[in-house]
C-alpha cells in the first residue's frame, strides 16, 4: 500500500472562491477540523500577501497538531531583487511554519510576458527561491504554475523549470494544472514523460475544475506515480474551485484496490462532518448531490431502487454510506412504493408489514398531498410528523388558532412587518405580536414569543434558510400571481438540522404552515415521552 499526501489548500485557494470569506477565527476552526481528519499539510495561507494569513500562522504556533504538518504559500523573488532580499520569502520564514510552498513559472508565455524577462532568468529565481527557503524548513515544494499548458507549448523549458527545482533540492515538484483544461488522458501522457526525465524527484499533482476534470486528473496523477494531492474539501476555490478533496481521498482508498492509503486508520470515516463544517464555516449551503459526502449521494426516492437496496444495498449503492461518515436516505414522494413507507417506518422504529391497511393509508395520504403541492423528499421532519399523526400520534404541543400578519410603507422606502398570533397552549390561550425584518420573520418571533414560556428549548431554534417556488397548474385557469405556492423552511439547533413544508395559494399561510411545523418538530424531537417510547 503507498500512502499518498493529501496537501489541504482550503485556506489559501478555496478563499479565492467568490462566496467566501474566512475571519482569523473561522480559519483557526478549519485548520482544527482538517489536523482532526488527518490531513498530512494544512497550507494556512500566503503570510506574504494580508495580515490575515500572517496572524493565522502566529496564532497556530500556540496549537499542538496531531497529524498535519503547516505549510505556508508564497511566491519565486521577485526579478528585481535577489532570494535574500525578498519581501514575501522573508514573510515565510517569518511565519515559521514546518513547510513552505512557493509557486514559479513554468509556462514561457507567463515568463516573456507577464514577468516580461529571459527565459533564463526565471529559471535562475527558481533556483534561487529554492535555496535560499530550504535551511529554514523542514521541507520546500515548488508548484510549478500552468504546467500542463506550458509543456504542450514549449515541452523543453516546463521541464526545465521542474529541473530547477528539483536540483535546488525541492522536496516534491507539484504540477498545476492551473487553468483546468487538461483531459486525462493528456495528463497520463504527460505525467509519464515527467517521470522519465526525473525518476528520483518526488511528484505532486495540483488541478483546477474548469473542465470538471479536476477529481479524475488528481487519481489519474496518482496512478501516474505522484505522491502528493492539493486540493480543498468541497472543492472550493477560484472560477469553477479546485480539485474536490472529500471525492478525491473517498475514491483512492476505497475504489483502488487497497493500493493507497490517504488518511489515518479509522479517519475516512470523518469526512462527511468536516466537509459539513467547512461549508457552515464558509456560511455555504452544502450541495445535496456533492458525491461520497452530499446528503443526497446514498438519498432513494424511487419504489423499484428501494424495493432492492432492501435486498442488496449493492443495487444502488457503489459503497457504503458508512464509510465516509454518510448514510442512506429513504425518500418520500409521489414516485414512492409500499418499499418506501416500509423502510422509512424501520427506520422510525416501526416494523410494518407490506399489507398493513397503515402503509397504504398514509401511501394514498402522501401522493395526495404532493398533488396538491408538498414536497416531502425535501421536508423529512414534515413527513415525520405526517407519519405519526397516520400512526395514532395525538399529542399536540400547541393548536394554533388565528394570526394576523401587516405590511406597512414607512416614510421613504422602509417597510415594517407586524403579527399578531393566538395559540391555545397547555389549555391557555396565548395573544401575542411582533414586528421583524419581513412577515415571515415577524410571524416566528410572535409564534415563538407565545411558546417559549412554556418551551424554552424552542429559544434553540433559528431559521437558517427559507425557499419559495410557484407552482405550476396547481390552479387551474388562474393567473400565476394566483398559483399555489410551496415553502421549505430549513430549521436548526445545536444538534441537527430539519427542513418543514407548506403549501398554499397564500404565501404567508403556506410559511405559517411549515413554521409550525418546524418549532413542533423541535418540541417533538426533544420529547422524552414521544411515542413510540411513550404512547399517548
Amino acid at each position: 500500500m503507498r500512502t499518498i499526501e493529501i496537501y489541504d489548500t482550503t485556506l489559501r485557494d478555496g478563499v479565492q472562491d467568490v462566496e467566501i470569506h474566512l475571519s482569523l477565527t473561522d480559519k483557526l476552526r478549519v485548520a482544527k477540523s482538517l489536523d482532526d481528519l488527518g490531513v498530512q499539510y494544512i497550507e494556512g495561507g500566503w503570510p506574504g500577501s494580508n495580515p490575515t494569513d500572517k496572524q493565522f500562522f502566529k496564532e497556530m504556533r500556540s496549537y499542538d497538531l496531531k497529524y498535519s504538518r503547516l505549510a505556508a504559500f508564497g511566491s519565486t523573488h521577485n526579478p528585481k531583487h535577489k532570494a535574500e532580499n525578498d519581501a514575501n520569502l522573508k514573510a515565510l520564514i517569518e511565519a515559521k511554519p514546518a513547510v513552505a510552498t512557493i509557486f514559479g513559472k513554468s509556462w514561457d508565455l507567463h515568463v516573456t510576458d507577464a514577468l516580461r524577462i529571459p527565459l533564463e532568468r526565471n529559471l535562475e529565481i527558481i533556483r534561487d527561491s529554492v535555496a535560499f527557503l530550504k535551511p529554514h524548513f523542514e521541507d520546500v515544494f515548488f508548484d510549478a504554475e500552468h504546467f500542463f499548458d506550458g509543456f504542450r507549448e514549449n515541452r523543453d523549458y516546463a521541464l526545465s523549470s521542474l529541473k530547477a527545482a528539483h536540483e535546488a533540492s525541492a522536496g516534491v515538484l507539484v504540477l498545476c494544472d492551473t487553468n483546468g483544461g487538461t483531459l486525462p488522458s493528456d495528463l497520463r501522457e504527460i505525467f509519464d514523460v515527467v517521470r522519465k526525465e526525473l525518476p528520483e524527484a518526488r511528484l505532486g499533482i495540483h488541478t483546477h475544475n474548469d473542465s470538471d476534470m479536476a477529481v479524475a486528473n488528481s487519481i489519474v496523477a496518482v496512478k501516474s506515480g505522484a505522491s502528493q494531492v492539493q486540493g480543498t474539501i468541497n472543492g472550493y476555490g477560484e472560477r469553477c474551485g479546485n480539485a474536490n478533496l472529500c471525492s478525491v481521498i473517498p475514491a483512492l482508498e476505497l475504489k483502488c484496490d487497497g493500493k493507497f492509503q490517504c488518511l489515518p486508520e479509522g479517519k475516512l470515516t470523518h469526512l462527511t462532518t468536516v466537509s459539513q463544517f467547512v461549508a457552515e464555516i464558509a456560511n455555504l449551503r452544502p450541495f445535496l448531490r456533492q458525491p461520497y459526502v452530499g446528503r443526497s449521494a446514498f438519498a432513494h426516492k424511487g419504489g423499484i431502487h428501494v424495493s432492492a437496496i432492501q435486498r442488496n444495498r449493492r443495487t444502488y449503492e457503489h459503497i457504503e454510506p458508512e464509510a465516509v461518515g454518510n448514510e442512506q436516505r429513504i425518500l418520500i414522494s409521489d414516485l414512492s412504493g409500499r418499499s418506501n413507507i416500509l423502510e422509512k417506518a424501520k427506520k422510525l422504529g416501526y416494523k410494518l408489514e407490506r399489507e398493513d391497511a397503515l402503509v397504504g393509508d398514509l401511501l394514498a395520504e402522501i401522493k395526495d398531498r404532493e398533488n396538491r403541492g408538498y414536497e416531502y423528499s425535501s421536508a423529512e421532519a414534515s413527513f415525520e410528523l405526517l407519519f405519526y399523526r397516520v400512526m395514532g400520534w395525538s399529542k399536540r404541543y400547541f393548536t394554533p388558532i388565528n394570526f394576523r400578519v401587516t405590511d406597512a410603507l414607512l416614510q421613504g422606502e422602509e417597510v415594517m412587518s407586524e403579527a399578531t398570533v393566538m395559540v391555545k397552549v397547555r389549555g391557555q390561550v396565548e395573544h401575542t405580536a411582533s414586528t421583524g425584518e419581513g412577515p415571515v420573520n415577524a410571524m416566528d418571533r410572535a409564534l415563538r414569543k407565545a411558546v417559549e414560556r412554556f418551551y424554552p428549548c424552542i429559544s434553540e431554534v433559528r431559521l437558517t434558510d427559507f425557499k419559495v417556488r410557484v407552482l405550476s397548474g396547481t390552479t387551474q385557469g388562474s393567473p400565476g400571481t394566483a398559483s399555489h405556492v410551496r415553502v421549505l423552511i430549513e430549521s436548526a439547533d445545536k444538534n441537527s438540522r430539519w427542513s418543514t413544508v407548506g403549501v398554499s395559494h397564500n404565501i404567508i399561510f403556506a410559511s405559517w404552515n411549515a413554521l409550525v411545523d418546524s418549532l413542533t418538530y423541535k418540541l417533538f424531537k426533544d420529547d422524552p415521552r414521544k411515542w413510540p417510547n411513550h404512547k399517548p
